[in-house]
């Protein structure tokens, strides 16, 4: 279950709101393209959203210094488990996934952690059709890959199946297996004969060589790391009849979620894809060939 959005402070007075994010390194980060789009198409005058570099053994620090004006933080790498540590309450999705992406703060002033991540990746592939999932084929089993493990479970899965070079992180593989999902594991362009949908929580660069195998019949592929361009498996993907799906859009609706989180409203999802296909220069829709 997709956790509901907390009472707290978000719910009174337009005016003079603080939030932002968070992570080591943050300079690159477009959560404020997305923040920023929504507070304006929320018509939410004086809201303000900033990026600040953070490390995760100065997070507690920085939390303690932020002023009552503050509802909600993003977070990204490294502080994602730090802020989990550090939270008052946390949903059932972060305690599962082990990472928090989002602090909201309460009525109270403490802070509730969430993981948007696990909405992102549902919503993304719910773009291409898929609502429903027999097997999900995971590249990597690090912090991202749990989420996808989240993902799976709330579209139904039976069997996660993790793409590694040795074994799937036992923590991940824990996780899974606490959902109620089998779980299987193959080598680096071991591809089943037959695979419905992929998630990617590794480098592009080092699926290069994965993908030459990828089987046709496929729904949807999703490549969690985004960068410039295409990635080695959504060009695959798309090859061969696959919608692709960039991580952009994984991006965009994990930051809808946290903007209703924040601000207890629901986001304005159009104009929040809008800006940020303005500012990556992509279209933030599955693609196919």
């Amino acid at each position: 279950m997709l956790s509901e959005p907390p009472a707290g402070p978000t719910t009174g007075p337009t005016g003079g709101r603080r939030a932002g994010v968070l992570g080591s390194p943050v300079a690159h980060s477009l959560s404020p393209v997305l923040h920023r789009a929504a507070y304006d198409a929320l018509h939410l005058t004086g809201w303000t959203y900033d990026a600040a570099r953070v490390e995760a053994d100065g997070l507690e620090a920085h939390l303690a210094g932020l002023g009552p004006q503050w509802v909600g933080l993003s977070l990204t790498m490294p502080l994602k488990e730090a802020a989990l540590a550090l939270a008052d309450e946390t949903s059932d999705l972060a305690r599962a996934t082990g990472a928090a992406n989002t602090l909201v703060r309460r009525a109270d002033g403490s802070w509730s952690a969430d993981n948007t991540d696990v909405h992102g990746l549902v919503a993304a592939l719910g773009e291409a059709g898929v609502t429903r999932l027999e097997e999900l084929l995971v590249l990597g089993s690090g912090a991202t890959a749990r989420a996808a493990v989240a993902a799976a479970a709330a579209l139904g899965a039976r069997r996660v199946r993790f793409m590694v070079r040795a074994e799937a992180r036992p923590e991940t593989v824990a996780q899974a297996r606490a959902a109620g999902l089998e779980v299987a594991t193959t080598g680096p362009g071991r591809w089943p004969a037959t695979v419905e949908a992929v998630v990617s929580t590794v480098p592009p660069a080092a699926t290069a060589d994965w993908v030459a195998g990828l089987p046709a019949g496929g729904t949807a592929a999703l490549d969690a790391v985004y960068g410039d361009g295409d990635t080695p498996l959504l060009a695959a993907a798309r090859a061969r009849g696959w919608a692709a799906l960039p991580g952009t859009l994984m991006l965009l609706h994990q930051g809808a979620r946290q903007v209703e989180l924040m601000t207890g409203r629901p986001a304005p999802l159009e104009a929040m894809r809008a800006a940020l296909a303005a500012a990556t220069g992509h279209a933030l829709a599955p693609t196919a060939r």
